[in-house]
């Protein structure tokens, strides 16, 4: 049932875009900085990092459906669905960042390696409440696939901006030596979690939510929320395609880097190397909503991403030598096509599973946004822990000596160059077939 509320507009876009900026104001910080904070400052060693952010991960993934399950059948509050959730993650989002970075260097190392786990079990609890509702809220702004697939885009330019200020922080956390200067963490999290929270009320005053979904009368049972997810096919299209773009572009990020150490040798130019990867993201933002009006979410992320298979396969056929002035600019190029298909798919995949959703009320009769949601996120997080685990030990069989930093040998070198081509033309294939069998949801009805 549609209430008669206000047009959607220009507001709710920009409303929604401030969500995302409110998560990334802490997920980023928490990302690029917590392993950092507690390994070089604290004092943390790096072999209890490892079990510990895997301990953390899997407790992150976990939460999810609990926490999507909770706000499918609890009203919390009198403005909307999802609304009050997302106000109650963002005023603990600031707590519990806090907390996280909290100068603890004169603490025992038993105590400093339990508040490591505890904080980011917490914090994860926090966050999830934050953003669970707020990704699902995307299904009751708009019912129109294309509005949709605008708020899609405005959520990449959300999280993009907080990135910005983010980018500026080695300005002022290291000092002429290069050291973390950790003491200022717990104020740097204080004020990016607080400017969190204002990108958060912004969602909260500017968008409106118009598809009225009561509560479930039937009592919430996990095991039908998860056999609905498993019996949605598009759905499990976008989640296995998540699955491996994850693994195979974001848990790669930094074999590109051992790349440029060991086989290009040449570091100073991996910051142009970075913004030339996030060309096809900005290009394709301001297209997006024309291009899938006219041939559908489907047929752009198959389209591009066979083209980043062709580019990527040409990339590992060309003899390209570490000695070749040519090399680097083919490589570069080469990167900016094969990422093509992870960013046309991580600015479409939020409308997709908005899509997902609606597909599962169409067949079943119940919409469950907060726990369908909250399984796909599930499964994400899930991909962060298993990339990162399979990038180390892909990097181990390439014969890499963490040791020797840049001093690779040769062999080793073009090992890992291989296996990187090789991860990610597998990523944009497997996207291809399977969003090209598996995904079922029609562009137009007449498609069906």
């Amino acid at each position: 049932m549609t209430k008669e509320l206000r047009p959607f507009g220009k507001r709710d876009l920009f409303g929604y875009a401030m969500g995302d900026f409110g998560c990334n104001m802490c997920f980023a910080l928490i990302t690029n900085y917590m392993m950092l904070f507690y390994t070089q400052y604290i004092g943390v060693k790096m072999t209890d990092w490892a079990w510990i952010i895997i301990v953390s991960k899997v407790w992150d993934a976990i939460n999810d459906p609990i926490i999507g399950g909770m706000v499918d059948n609890t009203k919390v509050g009198k403005s909307g669905k999802f609304m009050p959730w997302i106000t109650m993650g963002s005023v603990l989002l600031i707590i519990c960042t806090t907390l996280t970075f909290l100068p603890i260097v004169n603490m025992g190392y038993t105590f400093k390696v339990i508040f490591c786990l505890v904080a980011y079990m917490v914090w994860s609890v926090a966050y999830t409440m934050a953003n669970v509702p707020y990704g699902a809220l995307h299904a009751c702004i708009t019912d129109d696939p294309d509005k949709r697939t605008s708020l899609s885009t405005f959520r990449s330019i959300g999280a993009g901006i907080a990135q910005g200020p983010l980018m500026l922080l080695p300005l002022i956390v290291y000092d002429d030596n290069d050291n973390l200067i950790g003491g200022k963490f717990v104020w740097i999290a204080l004020i990016c979690s607080v400017i969190g929270f204002f990108g958060f009320l912004l969602t909260r005053l500017l968008v409106t939510e118009r598809i009225h979904i009561e509560t479930p009368k039937r009592k919430f049972n996990y095991l039908y929320t998860i056999k609905g997810f498993f019996k949605n096919r598009p759905l499990l299209a976008a989640t296995i395609v998540t699955f491996v773009q994850i693994i195979c572009f974001m848990s790669m990020t930094s074999t590109n880097t051992i790349i440029f150490q060991s086989y290009f040798h040449n570091t100073n130019i991996l910051a142009f190397v970075n913004i030339v990867s996030y060309l096809p993201l900005l290009l394709m933002m301001p297209l997006v909503g024309k291009i899938t009006r006219k041939i559908g979410k489907k047929k752009f992320i198959v389209i591009t991403s066979a083209i980043s298979l062709v580019a990527g396969v040409i990339v590992r056929l060309l003899p390209l030598s570490p000695d070749s002035p040519s090399s680097v600019p083919i490589w570069i190029i080469g990167l900016m096509f094969l990422y093509t298909s992870n960013a046309v798919f991580n600015i479409v995949v939020w409308a997709i599973v908005v899509d997902c959703i609606d597909y599962q009320y169409e067949k079943t009769g119940s919409r469950d946004e907060g726990s369908l949601y909250a399984l796909y996120s599930f499964f994400r997080k899930l991909a962060q822990g298993v990339g990162a685990s399979i990038a180390a030990l892909a990097l181990s069989a390439c014969g890499y000596v963490e040791s020797l930093g840049a001093a690779q040998t040769a062999q080793t070198a073009e090992n890992i160059k291989n296996m990187y081509l090789y991860f990610m033309i597998g990523g944009v294939a497997i996207t291809v077939v399977v969003m090209q069998v598996m995904y079922n949801i029609a562009h137009k009805k007449s498609e069906e």
